[in-house]
């Protein structure tokens, strides 16, 4: 299996390939001079060419690296709300049904693989949220769906993390509680699409603390993964490196009796079979030695 990512190891970030034995880093910025992150390659379409160095020797442990957000500062992050079966119900006003619900994300909302999700100090409600995430390849308007595979770069996973309160200051936006600083995650690697077969049998669950909270697959989707790629290229161009998280199964900590927050200390692990599994810890954004730490990532170039 392909898996690129992006990292920090000794203060330099680089991106690379997990190594064929899967313990090891190969710094594919050396061998691609050129190319200066994940999100270049994406852009390049340079996939294919990246895999050929999977099995030269690695460069760095996997185990002595820091992941960063696989793309660094991808153009647009769209996402996809109350899409998996039984989502809606979960809504005493579940508005109109006839189209996807859609709000964006801010690149640094999110950090990386292994490092903490950040709980402001303004409110305790941070839920978490798996989804699988689409990494747009192949730029496009108005793309019909039995194109929409062919524009897909890779999958990753991600952790949709929301600050609940927030959501709800105002009727008709769900904007300020879906992008604090780090509160979400995304990783750890890509994996290219033509590894996949039937995007509707991913198995997609969210465990906290080894306990299973969320367990589905896009099956139950209203609107699939391929028609989400066609709905959003109507009233924007999709590009090389965008993101699109697809929604989130049921079982977020706010449809608990009472809710379960997120606190710090918590493990929260987002997994896939087919790409692997994201994990993070959760601390506050001011314990000690906690903020710079957890979401410092490269500026963009």
């Amino acid at each position: 299996m392909t898996r690129l990512l992006s990292y920090t190891v000794e203060g330099e970030t680089s991106f690379g390939n997990v190594d064929a034995r899967g313990t090891g880093v190969v710094d594919l910025r050396r061998r691609m001079p050129g190319v200066p992150d994940l999100g270049a390659l994406v852009g390049a379409g340079r996939l294919t060419e990246a895999r050929t160095f999977e099995r030269e020797p690695a460069d760095h442990a996997l185990d002595g690296i820091t992941f960063e957000r696989p793309l660094p500062w991808p153009g647009k992050v769209l996402c996809i709300g109350v899409n998996y079966g039984g989502r809606a119900a979960e809504y005493t006003d579940a508005g109109d049904a006839a189209y996807p619900s859609v709000f964006v994300r801010f690149p640094d909302s999110f950090t990386g693989h292994g490092r903490s999700l950040i709980r402001p100090p303004e409110s305790p409600q941070l839920d978490y949220e798996g989804e699988i995430v689409v990494v747009i390849g192949r730029s496009g308007r108005r793309i019909e769906v039995a194109d929409a595979r062919d524009h897909i770069a890779a999958l990753t996973l991600g952790n949709e993390g929301t600050i609940r309160d927030w959501v709800r200051h105002a009727k008709f936006n769900v904007t300020q509680g879906k992008n604090w600083t780090a509160s979400g995650a995304i990783g750890p690697w890509l994996v290219p699409i033509d590894e996949f077969g039937d995007l509707e049998q991913l198995h997609l669950t969210t465990r906290v603390n080894g306990a299973l909270r969320q367990d589905d697959t896009p099956a139950t989707m209203k609107y699939s993964i391929e028609y989400q790629i066609h709905y959003l290229s109507t009233f924007t161009e999709l590009r090389p490196g965008d993101l699109i998280f697809t929604g989130t199964p049921t079982g977020a900590g706010a449809r608990f009796d009472p809710p379960v927050w997120l606190q710090p200390g918590d493990v929260v692990e987002v997994s896939v079979p087919e790409i692997g599994t994201l994990r993070n810890t959760v601390a506050d954004e001011f314990a000690p030695g906690t903020l710079a730490a957890s979401f410092a990532a490269p500026e963009p170039q």
